[in-house]
């Protein structure tokens, strides 16, 4: 259950299909630690809506505006866009070195269960031997807002925890049991590779409460992936974004005809 949770994207598209497997036959118990599928799915769609941004010659933002016509919705892309300084995000690239890796910027939006919070991410990465998360800027409409500074932690916390997803952890098993039993087998964000993490909140005082909790993490996976594209020019569809998933990608750039998800 919850393996459909932001399936549809939220873009107003000429045809869409969508499609849930839902794999009954488990070899072994499995759930998910937050979010449910929203987090695959936001990453899958916002991916590939780069991919026809890239392939059509269009700035990320303004294709997604051209498609996304909730003005609430509009606004929190906007304005991550203005907060993360995306206007200089080319002429930023061609300006950065290659003495540290290779600098990139992605965006991605959606709006949680395609009935609650609104929020958009932009990431900045530096990639090198492996993907560094310089920093993100993450804006939500949440509807009135009662404690800001409990839901800024809220999406705060959600979007660094699923940096750690897209970035380091898996769990590792055999056909019998889990192998990852313990903080050495298992890795995670450590506090030295934390982002800086920039929250700004949209009340207009018009709307109900939404709730923050999980809203930040679709978004930020895949915005993370879209700034690695950005950054090396070569599409990273698995996650963990791990430096051995990162070569397999530039391996398979030979030879591939279409992106797939």
């Amino acid at each position: 259950g919850g393996s459909e949770r932001n399936a549809v994207p939220p873009y107003t598209l000429p045809a869409l299909e969508v499609v849930n497997h839902r794999v009954m036959d488990m070899p072994m118990r499995v759930s998910a630690l937050r979010a449910l599928g929203a987090h695959v799915n936001v990453f899958a769609a916002e991916s590939f809506m780069d991919e026809v941004a890239f392939a059509a010659g269009q700035d990320p933002v303004a294709m997604r505006l051209a498609y996304l016509h909730d003005p609430r919705a509009r606004a929190v892309l906007q304005q991550a866009a203005v907060a993360s300084n995306w206007a200089q995000r080319d002429a930023t690239k061609n300006a950065s070195t290659s003495v540290d890796g290779e600098w990139g910027q992605g965006l991605a939006f959606a709006r949680y269960k395609n009935t609650g919070a609104y929020c958009a991410v932009v990431a900045e990465v530096v990639v090198a031997e492996r993907v560094h998360l310089k920093h993100l800027w993450v804006v939500a409409d949440i509807g009135h807002v009662v404690d800001a500074d409990g839901a800024i932690n809220q999406l705060e916390g959600g979007a660094i925890q699923a940096a750690s997803w897209t970035l380091l952890e898996a769990a590792k098993f055999d056909r019998q049991r889990l192998l990852s039993v313990d903080w050495e087998q298992y890795p995670i964000l450590r506090f030295e590779d934390v982002p800086e993490v920039s929250v700004s909140l949209i009340d207009s005082g018009e709307h109900a409460s939404l709730g923050a909790g999980e809203a930040s993490l679709g978004p930020c996976a895949a915005a993370i992936g879209n700034a690695v594209f950005h950054a090396l020019g070569v599409r990273v569809r698995d996650m963990p974004m791990t430096p051995e998933h990162i070569v397999k990608a530039i391996n398979a750039v030979d030879g591939e005809t279409s992106p797939v998800i």
